[in-house]
């Protein structure tokens, strides 16, 4: 991560007026604390109105927060909702994120708006998805935004099992059902794979994008079999 990048999530984690300590903003930013009183103390240094110390925690004086958003009572649902799926649905680090980012946006609501975040009457409950289903789901987001490829074993609906070197694209949600898209090394084709019925996954080299084998290939070539426009090629939570 770059530095610029590592200041800004800083000052994300602190909006709300949280009292944040060191050693957790360097396990969310995978730095050193030391790395982060350096930071904190830059941040100081500029006019950022952060308060603590090392081995109490920081936290910042209101009055640096973007001016309230405004949401409709169906656009707060809607935020809310989605961030719940993550959190049942998704991986661990999804989870946090979608904690994060309820945090945030009740941060910069107008007062009377706050309270919707938390009463807002929809729900997402995880009841069948296997414990190993969340890890590996981290393990692909991770996988697609950096472009390595993974190896993985893969159990077949007839049971049947094989080995598979991929270039993972994209994670799709279809309701209990997470599927990866990927560019196969075995079949030298697009395939798609149930995450839950993935196992022994390792992460392997870097790859480059090639023509044809991009997400938005794939994406364009199911348009074209449904006759139909081409999908959001943007990756996929």
């Amino acid at each position: 991560m770059r530095r610029a990048d590592r200041l800004f999530q800083i000052v994300q984690y602190l909006r709300g007026g949280r009292l944040v300590t060191a050693a957790k903003l360097a396990e969310r930013l995978e730095v050193s604390e030391r790395t982060i009183y350096r930071d904190i103390a830059d941040l100081q240094s500029t006019g950022v109105p952060i308060d603590g110390e090392a081995g109490v925690g920081y936290l910042m004086r209101d009055g640096f927060d973007l001016p309230p958003l405004m949401f409709t009572r169906e656009e707060i649902g809607a935020l809310v909702l989605g961030a719940r799926i993550a959190k049942a649905w998704g991986g661990a680090r999804m989870a946090l994120a979608a904690e994060e980012a309820l945090i945030k946006i009740a941060a910069v609501l107008p007062d009377g708006d706050k309270s919707r975040i938390t009463n807002t009457p929809l729900f997402a409950i995880q009841f069948s998805q296997p414990e190993q289903v969340g890890g590996l789901l981290d393990q692909f987001d991770t996988a697609i935004s950096e472009q390595t490829r993974t190896r993985f074993a893969y159990e077949r609906l007839n049971g049947e099992t094989s080995e598979r070197s991929v270039r993972p694209l994209g994670l799709y949600y279809w309701g209990k059902v997470w599927t990866l898209v990927a560019w196969c090394e075995l079949r030298n084709d697009f395939r798609t794979f149930r995450v839950d019925r993935i196992s022994e996954l390792a992460i392997e080299e870097v790859f480059s994008p090639e023509p044809g084998k991009t997400l938005r290939d794939y994406l364009r070539r199911i348009a074209n079999r449904v006759n139909t426009s081409l999908p959001d090629a943007g990756r996929p939570l």
